[in-house]
């Protein structure tokens, strides 16, 4: 694997990508060593700006090598980019003091109403936590710093890459990926995960303040995630449907990596909902409905099976003293299935991909718990060729995971200990 590049890919509905050539290598001393995460917007004379992290390696007097971060511009019509000759436009000098030159990256960019600039970047105080720091500039190539926006202290992970901040009906909201967690109960599990923060900004001591805290996906393969405003005002996210921890190539696939689907945001009893973009409906093909199944043993339903499938299976409880456990495989074969269950008394939702078909011994299950409704529960299931993306109830949260199940393995089961109703509505995608 080489140095970063900026990848370059273009669509109509964030679905369909057409991929160009790359738009930026690391090829100026400011960026030598790569080229890392940013954003980029368009200009009001419909030019991109691209504000990025240059990488620059050095050797410590101990012997230690490490990258030098810095912010850089580049300016393009779409095709061809340029950077600017005075890059970086910030460095370790520019950062408040304490602040750690080799973690500060992952610029998010933005216009104000008034025509300025500004960005959210992260950074490591002197604590060795995570900060996020918002500079301001009415050029985007002369900026200064405005204010540590919000600080982890140690609370919530290390650093905190890619940082997202944006308004939505009516709160600020906070999006970052910590380094190095600690689990808390079943909201955030330990190492790479995601966090966000919800609440208001304090115009006067210029600082973020919290009203809640939450995990974005609570599956095993998700990270950096980064939104965009589509023309009719949705906020779309996207994300690394890996992480750091999970990133492990497979020489059988002549690919490495991929993303979550695009997900409509929006807030609901002081939480972050996410569902998948509208868009993804024209995709639907051969619709197959189910209602008032009663489910006990392990079952199949004619015609639901598949491994590009866009399916809401509805659960009830049947009698009154409920049901103890409701288990939904997919990608299931003789050998190999992926295991969705739900436990109503605890209301405990499980993943489970042991037997999806990897071969190496990292995280293969996570837990979260989800809102009590009496024994209900709602699940859009997403399914794409290596990847399961579940939204319970109505998006209140998402899990998402990669699976290297073999593609014979289409079967769709489902099961109960005790007895429970299930309504199935389900989707083959084009």
């Amino acid at each position: 694997m080489g140095p970063m590049h900026w990848g370059h890919a273009v669509s109509r509905d964030l679905l369909h990508w057409t991929y160009l050539p790359c738009a930026m290598a690391p090829d100026t001393p400011a960026d030598q060593d790569g080229c890392f995460s940013g954003s980029a917007i368009e200009m009001p004379d419909g030019r991109h700006l691209l504000l990025y992290t240059g990488v620059r390696n050095i050797t410590l007097e101990d012997g230690k090598l490490v990258g030098v971060q810095t912010q850089c511009v580049a300016v393009g019509d779409g095709m061809d980019y340029e950077k600017y000759p005075g890059n970086p436009i910030l460095t370790e000098k520019d950062l408040p003091e304490g602040g750690n030159p080799y973690d500060f990256r992952d610029p998010r960019l933005w216009r104000e109403a008034d025509g300025s600039y500004a960005m959210i970047v992260g950074n490591r105080p002197a604590d060795g936590s995570g900060s996020l720091l918002i500079y301001r500039s009415d050029d985007c190539l002369h900026w200064r710093f405005d204010c540590v926006l919000d600080q982890c202290y140690n609370e919530f992970g290390k650093m905190w890459e890619c940082p997202e901040y944006f308004p939505l009906d009516g709160k600020e909201v906070i999006l970052t990926s910590p380094q190095d967690m600690s689990p808390s109960g079943l909201e955030f599990h330990s190492g790479n995960g995601s966090l966000c923060l919800i609440g208001t900004y304090d115009r006067t001591q210029r600082h973020f303040i919290r009203e809640s805290v939450q995990a974005i996906d609570y599956g095993i393969d998700f990270y950096a995630a980064q939104t965009v405003l589509t023309p009719d005002g949705r906020r779309v996210m996207i994300a690394w449907m890996q992480n750091w921890d999970t990133c492990v190539a497979n020489e059988c696939r002549r690919w490495f990596g991929q993303m979550t689907i695009p997900r409509e945001l929006s807030l609901r009893d002081g939480r972050l909902c996410q569902n998948p973009i509208r868009e993804i409906e024209a995709m639907r093909g051969r619709c197959v409905q189910y209602k008032n199944v009663i489910v006990s043993e392990e079952m199949t339903l004619q015609g639901v099976f598949g491994r590009r499938v866009d399916m809401t299976v509805s659960v009830r409880p049947l009698e009154s003293d409920g049901y103890l456990q409701f288990k939904l495989k997919v990608a299931r074969g003789s050998q190999h299935y992926t295991l969705i269950s739900y436990k109503p008394r605890t209301s405990v939702l499980r993943i489970d991909r042991r037997f999806s078909g990897c071969h190496r011994d990292f995280v293969h299950e996570r837990k979260l718990l989800v809102r009590n409704r009496g024994g209900e529960v709602k699940l859009r299931v997403l399914l794409d060729r290596f990847s399961v993306e579940v939204f319970v109830n109505d998006g209140e949260q998402a899990v998402s995971t990669t699976i290297e199940t073999p593609q014979t393995a289409d079967g769709i089961s489902f099961e109960a200990v005790g007895q429970l109703l299930v309504d199935v509505e389900k989707y083959e995608l084009q």
